[in-house]
């Protein structure tokens, strides 16, 4: 029962379950991305280069036992473009992420003294240095 008991604890440790549910969001999250690649932006990119299907783009490189032997490097060029936008997707969504982790500003609680260029509190109606009268 040793065995169990430990798989016990090692499966409910927090980042084993968090890892397991960042590996089925990023696999949810690829198969929008591969729809927003091959149905959204693959066929106007496919238009703009002449009507071009990339998933067909494929060369002949021989001649084997059961027929010709096809280099099928479209299907590379749309794999290498389903990567790029997963990548910049990616990169806004950590982007966004962090723009939410960072504090707020704190509303300042100095300013400087016009006449003397002294750091006093913002609330000061009089220069504690020069003891000129602020507005």
């Amino acid at each position: 029962m040793g065995l169990l008991t430990e798989f016990k604890e090692f499966a409910m440790r927090g980042n084993v379950v968090d890892m397991a549910v960042g590996i089925i969001i990023g696999a949810a999250f690829g198969k929008i991305v591969s729809s927003l690649v091959g149905d959204v932006l693959m066929p106007p990119i496919g238009l703009a280069v002449g009507g071009v299907n990339f998933t067909g783009l494929q060369m002949q490189i021989g001649t084997g036992e059961k027929g010709p032997v096809y280099l099928n490097y479209g299907n590379f060029l749309q794999t290498f473009f389903d990567f790029l936008i997963v990548v910049f997707c990616v990169f806004l969504l950590v982007k966004a992420m962090n723009a939410l982790k960072r504090p707020a500003k704190a509303a300042p609680t100095t300013k400087q003294c016009p006449y003397c260029v002294s750091t006093i509190p913002i609330a000061a109606v009089r220069c504690a240095y020069c003891t000129s009268e602020l507005k």
